[in-house]
């Protein structure tokens, strides 16, 4: 016979085991609990906040039309993706060279439309979008509005059109603040495609965080140095020589009401470190696909000879002209850059749009001669 006092040992043993065991799989399935919990997504049209139609924004602001038509431009349509739909519009000689805008910060695309129009008026084909959260663009409410997402909307925009906007040598590839930004960024990444690269005060690099560049509550516009520091408010600046009458502060408090997404957009790109904080990576990205372009025969596509075009403004309080050159050729180096200094304020794209397209046809039609 067993001895009973073995017998309740391993009988004590086994309870023991079984306790044990049973406290590790509760813990287990507690943690699971909260893991799946915490990944579970909501449905897809529940992932980004709908950008408003222009009637619900005239209802808001006692209007007739608004400051921005959502057929302000030809060739209007708007892409429906997986973060929402983007409004995009293409225009000009389908046979001529392709470029790209992107916008500001704060300003929907409409604020490059004297650059835009005059890029058309000399043969080229343009396309311009609201980025996420701008203008008619829906903005994703559940993804950081960090680069990645930035990129991922070029890639949709490009894509949505009938004509090829990929490929080597695509495209003129042009940023203005933000939108220098991204343009950067996606320069670092896509390069192949880009046929030139061309930056407008550009905000990636700056010696931040700057009191002058933080959001001011009760300003319609942070994009811009407070009219203490600049040459006229920008807010005050027009928006379009086809809309003299009305200014870039009145798009932006009608984007306030048009779309819900903009407050959070915005805030996002800020808190991501698109703007704020120093990007030396994407520059060193950027200055090792260009550097790789000014090797001679063995060139790969794109950015052809390995240098990309900079303007910047004699007086712009943002983007102050001997910080930016300090910071930038510290990473890429004066052989990566063509300069163009220009008067006026971090508003020149906008106020002087005309005359920025002008330098850029003029420095393009010299290389392909």
């Amino acid at each position: 016979m067993f001895d009973s006092s073995f017998l309740r040992a391993v009988l004590h043993f086994h309870l023991l085991s079984a306790v044990i065991v049973a406290a590790a799989c509760f813990a287990l399935l507690k943690g699971l609990r909260h893991v799946f919990r915490d990944i579970q997504h909501a449905p897809e049209d529940q992932t980004f906040t709908p950008a408003g139609s222009w009637d619900e924004a005239e209802k808001k602001l006692g209007t007739t039309e608004p400051p921005y038509p959502a057929d302000f431009f030809p060739g209007h349509r708007q892409v429906k993706t997986a973060f929402g739909k983007i409004q995009v519009f293409e225009w000009g000689p389908a046979e001529g060279e392709k470029v790209l805008l992107v916008h500001g910060l704060s300003t929907p695309c409409i604020a490059l439309s004297n650059m835009a129009n005059e890029f058309v008026n000399n043969g080229y084909r343009v396309m311009v979008f609201d980025l996420f959260g701008r203008g008619y663009s829906d903005a994703p409410n559940d993804l950081r509005y960090d680069a990645r997402l930035y990129i991922a909307q070029l890639l949709l925009v490009l894509s949505s059109s009938t004509l090829p906007w990929t490929g080597s040598n695509a495209f003129h590839l042009v940023g203005f603040s933000l939108g220098g930004s991204i343009a950067v960024a996606f320069a670092a990444r896509q390069s192949r495609w880009i046929y030139s690269l061309r930056l407008l005060p550009e905000w990636l690099r700056l010696r931040l965080l700057r009191a002058n560049l933080e959001p001011r509550i009760g300003t319609p516009s942070a994009d811009v140095p407070d009219e203490d520091h600049a040459d006229i408010g920008f807010d005050d600046v027009f928006i379009s020589a086809d809309r003299p009458y009305v200014r870039i502060g009145d798009v932006i408090k009608w984007q306030l009401e048009q779309n819900p997404g903009f407050v959070s957009a915005y805030l996002s790109t800020i808190r991501s470190a698109l703007v704020y904080r120093r990007h030396d990576l994407m520059w060193s990205l950027l200055e090792e696909q260009l550097a790789s372009r000014r090797l001679g025969q063995n060139a790969p596509p794109g950015l052809p000879g390995g240098r990309f075009s900079l303007i910047l403004a004699e007086r712009d309080a943002i983007i102050v002209k001997e910080e930016f050159l300090d910071d930038m050729q510290s990473v890429i180096g004066p052989q990566a850059a063509d300069i163009v200094v220009m008067k006026g304020g971090h508003e020149v794209a906008v106020s002087r749009g005309k005359y920025v397209a002008s330098v850029a046809i003029r420095s393009w039609q010299m290389r392909s001669s």
